[in-house]
């Protein structure tokens, strides 16, 4: 099946009787793309809530409705917290990427209305050398040009992504998620501490800063937002439960992903 999630071009496929054993929807613009503008912060939007609505219409409206949704979200939706520890329980912050988190998540009430469990996957940064934020920063700390950002006193929760996957094959067989789970590693670290960290498995000096008027500078509102503001927060929700995380620490965990011996 194949679909255009874009804004103004949602096409839905026809289900028919198609069996699923699960939805699991991931849209969405990239955050860090590019500067906030309002038209690309109405796409943000957009890419997140108008999509997820429309498979929320759709499974709602199968034939055979899958049993569960897991829909994605992430731990912007608890704003700059500081150094509070965040688990599932915490309320919502504020700022822009709070603001589009929680219109997300409550684009998925049709679902939840039809009996469906819906599972809002709140993702922390997750790291893979191919991509996202680690493969944007590995040309950087390989040459030694790693630097961490402003103080480096904001927090990051962060996961592999091999453990985020299994955390979300994990959440379709586990009937006793639902609603928000946090899909970080139970160790999160600093900005300061990701930096030294990096820069030593890589071998290389890690000891640059990039001020707070520079990042504003180049990023506008998102680097507020999104590289000075952190959130401390922990996956209390499959902590309690039998998940085993593969990545726990940081260090091996990017001693595995880049094949670095220790």
């Amino acid at each position: 099946m194949l679909w255009n999630p874009g804004p103004g071009k949602v096409q839905l496929p026809v289900l028919g009787s198609i069996s699923l054993d699960a939805a699991v929807h991931l849209s969405g613009a990239n955050v860090s793309a590019r500067r906030w503008t309002e038209a690309y912060k109405r796409e943000i939007i957009g890419s997140r809530v108008d999509s997820t609505r429309a498979v929320c219409r759709l499974i709602a409206g199968a034939e055979h409705r899958p049993p569960v949704l897991l829909s994605a979200s992430a731990v912007g939706i608890y704003g700059d917290r500081g150094d509070e520890l965040i688990d599932e329980g915490a309320q919502a912050g504020m700022g822009f990427l709070a603001d589009t988190c929680r219109a997300w998540e409550a684009a998925t009430e049709q679902a939840g209305s039809a009996g469906i469990r819906v599972v809002h996957l709140r993702f922390g940064v997750v790291l893979a050398p191919e991509g996202g934020a680690l493969g944007k920063l590995l040309p950087l700390f390989r040459t030694g040009l790693g630097a961490r950002l402003g103080g480096g006193c904001q927090w990051m929760s962060w996961i592999t992504v091999d453990d985020a996957v299994a955390a979300m094959l994990y959440a379709i067989d586990d009937e006793s998620l639902s609603g928000a789970v946090n899909v970080t590693a139970p160790a999160p670290v600093t900005n300061a501490e990701f930096t030294r960290t990096l820069g030593r498995v890589l071998r290389r000096p890690a000891v640059l800063r990039v001020p707070p008027f520079a990042l504003r500078l180049a990023a506008g509102e998102m680097a507020d937002e999104a590289l000075l503001a952190g959130c401390r927060a922990v996956p209390a929700k499959l902590m309690s439960s039998r998940f085993v995380f593969g990545d726990p620490s940081l260090e091996p965990a990017l001693r595995r992903l880049l094949k670095v011996a220790g």
